[in-house]
């Protein structure tokens, strides 16, 4: 709505998110039938259940509205490959056209620039798959 107000066009509706942003990434696109896609940038996938957190990126994978890539780091300390994998298996078996890419020597926060994490060659390579997976999918 607030797009929409300012001019926007809301028929080309993204998001994307870094950390718990692409963790929320997923989860938007579960909850809004409007998201034409989303970019998900080492957002957590799984976890214990709590009042704040009832659901997780794996649980609302059936409910995805959007197609999502999930951009994520094979040293990520916090995010574990077996989640990552967990979660594309999950996406293949439900039939959802999201897709996961893994940078085998990236840690968390790989395109956090004012980080030592960062890692200019696969936060560059990331940026490129945002680009094109935004334009392939809101024109």
């Amino acid at each position: 709505a607030w797009a929409a107000d300012k001019g926007g066009d809301a028929t080309r509706l993204g998001i994307t998110g870094f950390c718990w942003g692409g963790r929320i990434t997923w989860l938007y696109a579960a909850h809004n039938p409007a998201l034409k896609a989303g970019v998900a940038w080492y957002g957590r996938l799984d976890g214990a259940p709590s009042e704040n957190n009832p659901n997780h990126p794996i649980d609302v994978v059936e409910t995805l509205h959007a197609p999502v890539l999930g951009l994520y780091g094979g040293q990520d300390q916090g995010i574990s490959l077996d989640d990552v994998e967990m979660m594309r298996e999950a996406l293949e078996k439900a039939g959802r056209p999201s897709e996961i890419v893994v940078y085998p020597e990236a840690p968390h926060a790989f395109h956090a620039d004012y980080r030592p994490s960062y890692r200019k060659e696969e936060a560059e390579d990331g940026w490129m798959r945002l680009t094109a997976w935004f334009e392939d999918r809101l024109g």
